[in-house]
Parts: structure tokens; C-alpha cells; sequence
């Protein structure tokens, strides 16, 4: 597998319509997926002091992460609605070989910081909610 430009990486926001259309979250710098998945342990006495674990069962999840400049985008501006009123929406991520991940999120986290004569830029966490489907 070839290597990936992380500037490839791209965190999209739905908007809002039944079949969404896409938009790029302007402005980010750094991207950054984690999926999570609980293990359910089925060790017993028999499994000869080794953890045994059940395949397909426990809790998937998967979060996002962003950091980047402020730029006022409509893609942004969604995702600051997002956050003050806890809805979740849809959002895909996107990489250079064109798999795509696509599921509902909660803004989990939106700050914002800026410095005298310095540009004002944000980091976010988007948690899923339900599943999350490889495209």
C-alpha cells in the first residue's frame, strides 16, 4: 500500500437533507480517526491461562479529532450549530485512495483559541453514533 498525504484527509459535514451532500471542513490542519472497540472476555478455566476474547460482540465506536484555522466557512458554522444544540449529524472523512468513512456524529468538543496579531483557530471531537460504514 502506497504512502498517503495526511492533507488527503479530509473531515466532511452533511447538510442536513436526507441524502446529504458533502462539504469540506475549511481550514483544517490536522485530522486524526481512532476506532475503539470493547472486548467482551470469555476466559474460563479451560482457556489455559490465556485471555479468550468473543469475536463480533462489544461496543465499536469511533471518534474524530481536527485542529485548524479559523476561516468562517458555512461547513464550520455547521459544526458550531452542532455543538450548541447537541444534535448529531452526518459526516463523512475521505482519503487520497478515495475509501470514505460515513456515519452520524456528536460535536463532542469545539474550541476555539486566537492570539493578539495571531490567527484564531479551533480544535474539535466528533464521537459516532451508530454505525460507521467504510465506503
Amino acid at each position: 500500500m502506497p504512502a498517503e498525504k495526511g492533507s488527503a484527509f479530509l473531515l466532511k459535514v452533511g447538510d442536513g437533507a436526507v441524502t446529504p451532500v458533502y462539504s469540506t471542513v475549511a481550514g483544517l490542519r490536522t485530522t486524526q480517526l481512532s476506532i475503539n472497540g470493547d472486548a467482551v472476555v470469555i476466559t474460563n478455566k479451560g482457556s489455559g491461562a490465556w485471555r479468550e476474547l468473543l469475536s463480533g460482540a462489544g461496543v465499536r465506536s469511533v471518534a474524530v479529532y481536527g485542529a485548524g484555522v479559523f476561516t468562517g466557512s458555512v461547513a464550520e458554522t455547521r459544526i458550531k450549530n452542532n455543538a450548541l444544540t447537541g444534535v448529531l449529524d452526518d459526516y463523512e472523512l475521505s482519503f487520497e485512495s478515495g475509501e470514505r468513512l460515513r456515519g452520524r456524529f456528536l460535536v463532542a468538543r469545539l474550541d476555539y483559541a486566537g492570539d493578539f496579531n495571531g490567527e484564531r483557530s479551533y480544535t474539535l471531537a466528533l464521537e459516532s453514533s451508530g454505525q460507521v460504514l467504510s465506503l
